[in-house]
């Protein structure tokens, strides 16, 4: 089992400390939350299956991608991850730009998790249409896809036209890995056709109608499939071994309540799970 940790979930103060302190411990990746702008109209801001606003428009936010290209200066080993990156809320060239950046930067240690979005306010500030976003996200996975491999790429699509442009330098990376966030049936077929599946907080009980989906969905589809689950309610290490029968690769947990706990909670963890 390889195990992350979520940096959204403690103050950015600490985000420097806690990933060194990750990449010695040897935890396998750290995950950076991501959205562009929060509006201060909350009338699109109730996250799905509640009635309250999902953000507080205050919130500091930092550009993920920058922020892990720092990350990646002050550490050697561990993998850094966005969960999830509005991928189809920009131009391709642009995400694809910034994600092969960081991953020469790491040598080749990113994995690029991405989300289709719920929150409509961000795409209303951006000038872009909410309506569009998973055929957006699908149509810029496939031209970074191709950025990232091929020579030269000319495109011309539903949401982006590219003339002949080269791109360079390729990712370290020959492929780099591309997760799927979200848990509606369309974001499960996204995950399906890509490179694995990131999961909201989920525990041994409520997350295997989705690996079931997964499994239907994939049937024998080729190639490397991982799946990550926000794992925040572990009961101990014995657990461990169920989560491996499920087919889960990597899961993301909090062992801490409070940001001042975080870096002394992460080395018992560590500890306690064998890491």
């Amino acid at each position: 089992m390889r195990f992350g940790v979520p940096l959204g979930l403690v103050h950015p103060g600490v985000w420097k400390d806690l990933t060194v302190e990750a990449d010695r411990l040897g935890f396998e990746s750290v995950w950076m939350p991501e959205h562009l702008v929060f509006a201060t109209d909350l009338s699109t801001a109730a996250y799905p299956g509640t009635s309250d606003p999902g953000i507080n428009p205050v919130t500091p936010l930092f550009d993920a991608v920058g922020y892990l290209c720092a990350l990646a200066a002050v550490t050697e080993r561990i993998r850094l991850g966005t969960a999830v990156y509005l991928f189809g809320l920009r131009h391709p060239l642009i995400t694809a730009r910034a994600f092969a950046t960081l991953d020469q930067l790491s040598g080749g240690r990113v994995t690029v998790g991405v989300g289709s979005g719920w929150y409509e306010g961000e795409w209303l500030a951006a000038g872009v249409d909410f309506r569009t976003r998973g055929s957006r996200l699908d149509e810029a996975i496939d031209i970074a896809r191709r950025l990232w491999s091929e020579p030269v790429v000319a495109h011309e699509g539903r949401h982006f036209t590219l003339p002949e442009v080269a791109f360079e330098p390729k990712p370290v990376q020959e492929r780099i890995p591309v997760i799927v966030g979200g848990e509606s049936d369309a974001a499960l077929r996204r995950a399906a056709r890509n490179d694995g599946w990131i999961s909201m907080p989920q525990n041994l009980k409520t997350i295997r109608p989705r690996l079931e989906r997964l499994r239907e969905l994939r049937g024998e589809t080729p190639g490397p499939f991982e799946i990550t689950v926000h794992a925040y309610e572990l009961e101990g290490p014995g657990e461990i071994a169920e989560w491996e029968e499920l087919g889960v690769h990597r899961l993301i947990v909090r062992p801490w309540t409070r940001t001042r706990d975080a870096l002394p909670k992460l080395a018992e963890f560590a500890r306690d799970y064998g890491i």
